[in-house]
């Protein structure tokens, strides 16, 4: 029996609804080379999009308010905390749930990858609680080269006024964030909140005992941006003590940069784009 939340991501209706077939979107994507498959059996929006409509920019994923009363000023609601580590899995052992993949792509209007982007994810356990104490079910990454990300999780438990969802804040290099949520098919609950929009819901499948999901971010950015300059800039890159990129740093080292002096909080290899002021998930500012 399926769970609230299967979807049947290969049915002839689903593929007739989006308006290409799941054969025609691969050869086009293996024939143009451009288009990024996804891996597990699911094809998310994005990529059917830009292969149906090539010539024609997509539209930006839509910011999503958290939805409590307290928070309506605080986009990103109450349960935000920053310097989430730096992992794809969020599980931590003994943690009960039933098992989640979250993947899929970053792109830009123009539909090519953006490389480089921060994608930092929290959420609800299985009982609905969010850990503010440590960082349980949280945790930052990078997308690749080609734009993929992906997360190991579990389903995240109901809490009153909301139904099932994901947070996460998005961000290409230098660029602004992208405060918003991801939100699972066939939830009763979606009917009933507030600030559900189909717009953000993932494409989920039953795998077993877990589940699979996919979904595409599309950034207001045209493509993988090019880092802005910086001002001013290290003055002697590679310097002991100065922020350089392509650097492998290790949690507690104090670099300055600008005339500023930061402490690493994760340890992480350095990339143009990333430069301290720009990635208080990495630098703290001393």
């Amino acid at each position: 029996m399926p769970t609230p939340h299967d979807e049947s991501s290969g049915s002839p209706a689903l593929e007739e609804h989006r308006g290409i077939s799941r054969k025609n979107l691969i050869k086009a994507a293996l024939l143009a080379g451009t288009v990024p498959l996804l891996t597990g059996g699911g094809v998310a929006l994005a990529r059917d999009r830009a292969v149906a409509a090539p010539n024609r920019p997509l539209s930006a994923t839509p910011a999503c308010h958290d939805g409590d009363a307290t928070t309506l000023t605080n986009i990103e609601g109450p349960y935000f905390k920053p310097n989430s580590p730096l992992r794809t899995n969020l599980v931590g052992a003994g943690l009960p749930g039933t098992p989640l993949t979250v993947s899929g792509y970053v792109f830009g209007r123009d539909c090519r990858p953006v490389s480089g982007a921060l994608l930092d994810f929290w959420q609800a356990d299985d009982n609905g609680g969010y850990d503010m104490n440590g960082f349980t079910l949280r945790g930052h990454q990078f997308s690749t080269a080609q734009g993929a990300f992906g997360l190991t999780t579990i389903v995240p438990g109901l809490y009153p006024g909301r139904t099932r969802h994901i947070h996460v804040k998005v961000q290409a290099p230098g660029k602004p964030i992208l405060t918003t949520q991801l939100y699972f098919p066939n939830e009763p609950r979606n009917s009933t909140d507030a600030y559900y929009d189909r717009r953000l819901q993932m494409t989920v499948r039953q795998v077993g005992s877990g589940e699979q999901a996919t979904f595409d971010f599309v950034l207001n950015v045209t493509g993988s941006p090019t880092p802005p300059p910086t001002t001013p800039p290290p003055t002697t890159p590679g310097g002991e003590g100065t922020w350089a990129p392509d650097t492998a740093y290790q949690a507690g080292r104090q670099v300055t940069y600008g005339g500023q002096t930061y402490q690493c909080v994760q340890a992480h290899t350095s990339m143009a784009g990333w430069e301290p002021p720009n990635v208080p998930a990495l630098w703290q500012r001393l």
